[in-house]
């Protein structure tokens, strides 16, 4: 089969196609002939060879955390899909390539009505906001997010779910466009951070009172604002650190207050906390995806073998929703 296989690191140059053999299919895997993947920021840094995959290391490091197409094999202890099944999968690594295996649990069936390119946009960007919202923020209706980079894949996904579940969202952006397309998501204020200071609108928006949550891709830049916008006993949730890793915290704010700063991943996460969160997020959703509630926004696709210049595109920031490869 054909993959994207990272044989060194570095510059969107080294994604290159090669020939590798077909993935094995251990008795509780599917093999799915991938009609599309997404492409994540983590794809970012496992090309630069910041990202590794989790042990054991495979025989061909291929990029790709999400991807959707057909069933084409099954293992002898697989009971919930068959052969010509479509589904969507969040893998450890592999989407970058014509064929990958998962364990079956790591896959949910595409819900009607979705293409494989919308489908391929779902399990990492909305499976990681769904975490964040619900289990590591445990926001209940009634309760108040600021979601940064509200365009992104994660950010509209996160906002989105929000929106269905009853809270109250801000966001933040960075152009015009990008401002009414996440008001059209369900955000009820979106601050454009190149005109206006984040932390004054969120104090204005929540009379002073500050929000109950921080869903923040930004890191060392955002920390100390972020811990001003958060009302008392407020949470925190890191997913990315795109300004830096290293950053101060104000301990007399944390005790004092009662603040929470959490972080999440799913990649490195034990297969056991995956499956929970895949079938809760699956249970409580399906139905929203089936009714256009909940949709996938995909901002412009590649085919596989421009996977370079999908990664060149993602790093301008100027997308809205997400970035996805095709597969023939």
């Amino acid at each position: 089969m054909e993959a994207i296989v990272l044989k060194e690191f570095g510059g969107p140059e080294v994604l290159r196609i090669f020939e590798v053999p077909l993935p094995e299919c251990g008795p509780d895997d599917i093999v799915i002939r991938v009609r599309a993947a997404g492409v994540n920021r983590a794809d970012l840094l496992e090309r630069q060879g910041l990202y590794p995959p989790p042990p054991p290391r495979p025989e061909y490091q291929i990029p790709g955390l999400e991807c959707a197409g057909e069933v084409v094999k099954t293992g002898s202890r697989v009971v919930r899909f068959r052969e010509g099944d479509r589904v969507m999968a969040l893998v450890s690594g592999g989407g970058y390539a014509q064929y990958v295996a998962c364990p079956e649990d790591f896959a949910m069936p595409i819900p009607p009505g979705l293409s494989d390119i919308e489908a391929a946009a779902i399990p990492e960007a909305f499976l990681t906001a769904y975490d964040a919202l619900f289990d590591k923020a445990q926001l209940a209706m009634g309760q108040s997010v600021l979601i940064h980079a509200g365009a992104g894949g994660v950010g509209s996904a996160a906002i989105q779910l929000a929106h269905v579940a009853g809270l109250h969202v801000v966001t933040t952006v960075g152009t015009e466009e990008k401002r009414q397309r996440v008001l059209a998501l369900g955000a009820e204020v979106a601050v454009n951070y190149h005109d206006e200071v984040f932390e004054d609108v969120v104090r204005s928006w929540s009379n002073g009172q500050g929000v109950d949550a921080i869903l923040d891709f930004v890191g060392q830049q955002y920390l100390t604002a972020n811990m001003a916008s958060l009302k008392t006993t407020g949470t925190i949730v890191v997913i990315g650190t795109l300004s830096g890793t290293d950053a101060s915290i104000h301990l007399g704010q944390l005790l004092g207050r009662r603040l929470t700063v959490r972080g999440t991943a799913l990649r490195s996460r034990p297969k056991y906390e995956k499956m929970r969160l895949i079938q809760t997020f699956q249970e409580r959703t399906h139905a929203f995806f089936a009714s256009g509630r909940l949709g996938a926004i995909i901002d412009r696709t590649f085919p596989l073998a421009q996977a370079a210049e999908a990664h060149r595109y993602l790093v301008t920031n100027q997308t809205i929703g997400k970035v996805i490869l095709t597969v023939d």
